[in-house]
This record gives C-alpha cells, sequence and structure tokens, in this order.
C-alpha cells in the first residue's frame, strides 16, 4: 500500500469513527472531525503530514503526493 491510500484511509477512518462517537457518545467528538478536515487542507496547501511521516517509517511504499 503507498503512503497515499494509506493517509486516505486513515483520514476517512477518522472521520467516520469520530462521526459514530460524535452520534452516540457526545457531541464533542465532532471536534476530532473539524480536526481531520483542518490537518487534510493544511496538508494539501503545505505537503507536510505528520501521519505520512508514520507510515513511511513503518515501510508503506512511496506515493505520488507523499514521499
Amino acid at each position: 500500500m503507498s503512503i497515499d491510500r494509506a493517509v486516505l484511509m486513515f483520514a476517512g477512518t477518522v472521520v467516520l469513527v469520530s462521526l459514530a462517537l460524535g452520534y452516540y457518545v457526545s457531541s464533542y467528538w465532532f471536534l476530532l472531525t473539524a480536526f481531520a478536515g483542518l490537518n487534510m487542507i493544511q496538508a494539501s496547501l503545505t505537503g507536510f503530514c505528520p501521519a505520512a511521516i508514520v507510515f513511511k517509517k513503518i515501510g508503506c511504499k512511496p506515493g505520488v503526493a507523499f514521499k
């Protein structure tokens, strides 16, 4: 799996889990959804993504967006 796909899968999972937690547990979990969205915008503008660094260290192949 490439870093790009891993980052997208991780971000999507964070969004879906935080939406479920916000609905069933506490509305404060929606803040995690907002954080994930802001992080995706920041990564698209700067090219810096902490999750991509982690996935690179665990051995994911380089992608197009994150190398």
